[in-house]
């Protein structure tokens, strides 16, 4: 593994320094190898489901299409079973909006009244966790978090912020920026949080949460997320988790981390699996078992979980639903590219990988994949297996009886509402009870 990566990087710097001089490259070879488990595409309704219980799968909502460009949604549940979703006005950077659901995802319609000020320089993607204290006493909190990274040649005060609600997104405070660079440990943070793990201390859980996030340069960072007597969020100095793999780090251009503690959410072991910004390499996988302190040498995912922005949750049965943004590497990516793809990959869009803990620990494929809706390439008038990789970066709940509701950004339609092709990029929602994909997967799986 680290020969292989080594070679990888060498390999980069060369080809790095005679750009500009060098002929037209040839095509890349694409790499890696196939997934083997079923996929169950659910962009298309096969004629017999039409009327049956299962139609609903293959249903989307819209949740936003208010502008030309809409993306980068997360979510979280509410205690009287609401859904909050938010999102950028734009890619990445841009006000953040929101939509709340008050019917399990069937319909968007609500927002939150009076969002901070502050909200409308937000430069980044929020993500937006549920915080749940240990005293007994200590009511939950929400979370939002938005990082401000460097885009073009805009100045950037780095950091990142964060926006607090105590009445279950009702009111939420102004940004607090942290370690921006007047600070004493300035960074310049992409994707703040990425993941967000409540910690544990002799075994139990306390009101301590481990945050990611990364830089331009792939280092990537955790700092630890605590509340003072007052109530307020404070950010422990960001550290550098990776250094030991910085070799590999560097190579696969680690990011966007997402972690899984076993058992359920409960175990005493957490996995980190990752997005490889550099594609050229599958997403890697590490193991802790002293609370994000020290992990395990990254070892490449199977081709089933190879993508981008992972976001995990377990379901109501205890298996793990992985949303994420396809990466293809293997033979039939290759046999279904277009002639104009060099860089060794093609995407399949928005998916979904069903599966266990074990299945991450033994690094077994899993159990099936889901196509959760077609993400239309310009000039595609029906799906495909090639889909338009600007997708994924999903808000994912489970609900009481066990639905999943979870939702994306995508040329979803490449039609407008007068007919016309015009491929408009928005947000949308589905709903999933994994007993009926079961039901659906050997049949219709491919």
């Amino acid at each position: 593994m680290k020969r292989f990566l080594a070679v990888l990087v060498i390999v980069a710097v060369i080809s790095a320094a005679f750009v500009g001089c060098a002929p037209k490259a040839e095509p890349l070879e694409f790499t890696g190898s196939d997934y083997t488990i079923k996929e169950l595409d659910l962009s298309v309704m096969p004629d017999e489901l039409k009327g049956t219980k299962y139609e609903y799968l293959y249903q989307l909502t819209t949740v936003d299409d208010s502008r030309d460009y809409m993306a980068h949604p997360d979510a979280v549940l509410l205690k009287n079973g609401n859904i909050l979703m938010m999102y950028p006005a734009g890619h990445g950077k841009g006000a953040v909006q929101t939509k709340i659901s008050s019917d399990n995802g069937i319909s968007w319609s609500d927002e939150v009244k009076n969002t901070p000020q502050s909200w409308e320089n937000s430069r980044e993607t929020p993500t937006v966790y549920r915080l749940q204290f240990t005293d007994g006493v200590t009511e939950d909190k929400l979370i939002m978090i938005s990082a401000n990274p460097k885009w073009g040649d805009e100045p950037t005060d780095g950091g990142f912020n964060c926006s607090v609600s105590c009445d279950e997104g009702e009111t939420w405070t102004e940004f607090e920026t942290f370690y921006d660079i007047n600070s004493t440990c300035p960074v310049v943070p992409i994707v703040a949080m990425s993941s967000l793990t409540q910690l544990k201390e002799n075994g139990e859980f306390v009101d301590k949460w481990m945050g990611l996030f990364h830089d331009s340069d792939f280092y990537n960072y955790k700092t630890i997320l605590t509340f003072d007597e007052n109530g307020k969020p404070q950010w422990s100095e960001p550290v550098k988790y990776f250094s030991q793999y910085r070799e590999i780090e560097q190579s696969s251009n680690m990011c966007e981390v997402e972690v899984i503690r076993s058992d359920n959410g409960q175990g005493d072991e957490l996995c980190l699996i990752t997005r490889s910004n550099t594609k050229r390499i599958n997403s890697l996988i590490s193991f802790s078992t002293d609370e994000g302190e020290t992990w395990s040498e990254p070892v490449e995912a199977p081709a089933a979980l190879n993508g981008e922005r992972h976001k995990a949750d377990y379901t109501s049965d205890g298996r793990l639903f992985i949303t994420f943004r396809s990466i293809e590497r293997g033979q039939k990516a290759k046999e279904n590219a277009s002639k104009d793809v060099v860089s060794g990959w093609i995407s399949e869009g928005w998916v979904a990988w069903v599966g266990t803990y074990d299945d991450l620990k033994n690094g077994t494929e899993g159990q099936y994949r889901i196509k959760l809706a077609h993400i239309y390439k310009k000039g595609q008038k029906k799906p495909e297996y090639s889909a338009e990789a600007d997708t994924g970066y999903c808000g994912n709940v489970v609900l009481a009886d066990g639905t999943i509701v979870t939702s994306s950004y995508g040329k979803f339609s490449p039609k407008n509402k007068n007919g016309l092709f015009d491929y408009k990029t928005y947000i949308a929602s589905k709903r999933i009870n994994l007993a009926d994909a079961d039901a659906l997967v050997e049949k219709y799986g491919v």
